[in-house]
């Protein structure tokens, strides 16, 4: 089908009011309009939605949509209803009377986009297949297509039937949908569904509004407490394994004063949904939940997800942490991490029967385990998990808003080697770090204890060793077999630091009595103002029974706080305000905006919103820097120096220097502009000699004293550049 851009941009503004495509939503509707078939991997929150609800606008017929739960079908079903798009959904809620309806209007043509359950189009010997042949079905949509591989952390076999849905349908495209699936597991997409020559995108698994943290798990009860005074307004996930974990928490908290529910597989359906709709209406702020919780829920407006337990592998978690956020503001994943945890769970990680799937399922729990403990920026480990290239700093996790410093630990780093390698090569690392401790335990074998370096370590704690050991393993001057049971071997490298030729230099935190605060950076906008559009917003959710989101979401609502919006066109200005919601609900809104402008002595500013411009993302792009980072970004264009900037934000000049080398690494500053020329060819000179930029102090080492650990960031940061 043949469609100019400004036609298909028309569609976008007149029924979805916003004013561009984002990522490659553009380019997959053309593909799907053109009747190709398509694989789209895009982020939670990152528009998957309009590839296909704005073609089955366009086209003539029925697009159906496949969609794993319930709850998600009339999430959807009733969004597009408040758009004026003419959808509905068939499923278990429907009495027969209601589903016949349906299946009345669809004859008729009346309905745009249907919602099914896979298991809906195969059930009964194939009658509602049969049905469907009857109707001009135009293209098929199947959301959640992960769950169509056993590679994938949410394996369903319902999804397996889907694989026949080609030979019923050669003809008609199909568009399979995701937002978290390695390249094994995109791989089984595409041979399970049976796609014909499919065009393939795959957007940037960056999720810039989420700040990642990982806090060792010791009292976490008390941990998510202090983090819930913090936040009182906020609504959020806690996300554990078990059910029972999930009531116990949800107890716990309603005794401390917090309205909190529990959530789990094994509750009745009319229970489970009761707090479903609760928390979507804002009623209970708190969910603690296992991961039967979330995939149905398209609530825009959660600020923080927690995970008690530890995921079995970065897919769920990236997927869980995703369900923050969607709406674009800044919001907090917070796991709370034991490495007790990973222990417990490489017993649910084996399948029976088939050892293949047992390997790679224990692999995945690995690679969560080096997440959870890797020294260095959450953000890029798990963007290059998905295979996407990173900085080595984003300004938004626990790791790149620490206070760090640089260590010498040669000396350590040289017994906790000797100590592998006295042992034979055939232990982990807890069992090395308490040879090294000295400990009396009878798990250490006897012949170890007459070994000279056993108990050389005493004099550090546990944390500490499980600090060097870990840095270690990230140089390269360890390895680890993955497995049950990781045994740690010595490295080629690892002989050059035993024999006295290379030096380690480690990071860690600098002892502090104040945490570091999460981001709270949001848009400037009218806080009282904001209180009473939201006011305005329950009012029309409660009458026509709906969640408050489905009205409009909280960016629309800070957009109009920030703006000001006083007449309908300026309403049209407004992102999330197509015109179908501008007739509906404008005039609502505009009555408390104009009585609030007039009160207060306000003018419109919407002259002074330009459109969003969204960044056309790839697997190579590299994530944009933090909010903080970009502020930093600002005031150096505006002329002030590291130091000035400094003392303007009351953050340290490493802080500093660390936010303008991540704009070295996506090109937006030149090195030269922060080390002066002569200066940085110099670093570079070293760098290139020494072969390496993970460890400064070499390089430090071969430089006069005038040169700084800040100079050599940038330069490293100039090199690793130019040699990408």
């Amino acid at each position: 089908m043949e469609i100019t851009s400004e036609q298909l941009r028309n569609v976008l503004r007149h029924r979805f009011g916003y004013d561009r495509f984002r990522l490659h939503q553009e380019a997959i509707i053309r593909d799907v309009l053109s009747g190709r078939d398509v694989m789209a991997i895009m982020p939670t929150g990152g528009g998957k939605s309009i590839c296909y609800q704005l073609p089955a606008l366009v086209l003539d017929g029925i697009t159906v949509v496949i969609s794993p739960l319930i709850a998600l079908m009339k999430d959807q079903v009733d969004a597009l209803l408040s758009n004026g798009i003419a959808a509905a959904y068939i499923n278990s809620t429907l009495s027969m009377e209601e589903q016949q309806d349906v299946r009345e209007r669809l004859r008729k043509g009346a309905i745009r986009l249907l919602y099914l359950a896979p298991e809906r189009l195969f059930a009964n010997e194939s009658s509602f297949m049969t049905f469907l042949k009857a109707l001009p079905c135009c293209l098929f949509a199947i959301d959640e297509a992960h769950c169509i591989s056993q590679w994938g952390h949410d394996f369903r076999k319902e999804y397996l039937q889907l694989a026949a849905l080609k030979q019923h349908f050669p003809e008609i495209p199909v568009v399979a949908l995701t937002a978290s699936a390695d390249r094994i597991t995109q791989q089984d997409i595409l041979e399970k569904l049976s796609l014909n020559r499919p065009s393939i995108y795959i957007a940037s698994f960056n999720r810039p509004n989420i700040s990642y943290y990982i806090e060792p798990k010791k009292q976490a009860l008390l941990q998510i407490a202090a983090y819930l005074d913090q936040h009182p307004d906020d609504s959020g996930i806690i996300y554990a394994l078990s059910r029972s974990s999930t009531e116990t928490i949800a107890s716990r908290l309603r005794e401390m004063g917090y309205i909190a529910a529990h959530y789990h597989a094994g509750m009745p359906n009319a229970e489970r949904q009761k707090v479903q709709e609760a928390f979507k209406k804002d009623e209970i702020k708190i969910i603690t939940a296992t991961i039967a919780f979330g995939m149905g829920i398209d609530k825009p407006n959660v600020r923080f997800v927690m995970h008690y337990d530890v995921p079995k592998n970065m897919e769920g978690y990236y997927q869980e942490t995703g369900r923050a956020g969607r709406d674009g503001l800044n919001s907090n994943a917070i796991l709370y991490y034991s490495a007790g945890d990973i222990m417990k769970l490489q017993q649910f990680v084996s399948v029976e029967g088939n050892a293949e799937q047992s390997a790679v399922l224990s692999r995945k729990l690995y690679q969560m385990k080096e997440f959870a403990e890797h020294q260095g920026c959450r953000r890029q480990y798990m963007l290059k998990y998905f295979g996407e290239d990173a900085p080595a700093y984003c300004g938004a996790c626990d790791y790149c808003l620490s206070n760090l410093e640089e260590r010498e630990a040669t000396v350590e780093a040289q017994k906790m080697l000797s100590a592998v390698y006295r042992t034979g090569e055939r232990f982990g690392m807890d069992y090395i770090i308490d040879f090294l401790r000295g400990s009396v335990s009878s798990r250490i074998h006897a012949p170890h204890k007459l070994i000279k370096t056993y108990g050389i370590g005493r004099d550090l704690s546990k944390e500490s060793w499980q600090t060097i050991g870990r840095q270690l393993l990230q140089l390269g001057l360890l390895q680890q077999e993955p497995g049950k049971f990781p045994v740690l071997k010595l490295s080629h490298q690892s002989w050059e630091v035993l024999r006295g030729g290379r030096s380690v230099t480690i990071a860690v935190r600098k002892a502090s009595g104040q945490k570091t605060e999460t981001r709270t950076e949001q848009p400037e906008h009218d806080q009282e103002l904001l209180q009473l559009l939201k006011a305005v917003r329950r009012e029309l959710a409660e009458a026509e029974h709906v969640p408050a989101y489905i009205i409009i979401g909280d960016n629309t609502l800070q957009e109009m706080a920030t703006y000001i919006p006083l007449s309908f066109e300026d309403l049209r200005r407004i992102s999330g305000f197509g015109d179908y919601k501008v007739g509906k609900y404008g005039a609502a809104f505009l009555e408390e905006l104009r009585s609030y402008a007039q009160r207060h002595g306000l003018k419109t500013r919407t002259h002074l919103r330009m459109p969003k411009k969204e960044k056309t993302a790839t697997r190579l792009d590299r994530p944009a820097a933090g909010n903080s980072a970009r502020l930093t970004l600002e005031l150096f264009r505006e002329g002030l120096s590291i130091a000035e900037i400094s003392g303007r934000r009351a953050l340290s000049v490493a802080t500093i220097e660390s936010h303008l080398t991540a704009f070295i690494a996506n090109g937006e500053i030149r090195a030269e502009e922060l080390v002066p020329a002569p200066r940085l060819e110099r670093i570079v000179e070293v760098i290139r000699m020494i072969g390496d930029t993970r460890a400064l102090k070499p390089i430090k080492d071969l430089l006069d004293e005038s040169f700084t650990y800040g100079e050599i960031r940038i330069a490293a940061a100039y090199f690793e550049a130019q040699r990408q």
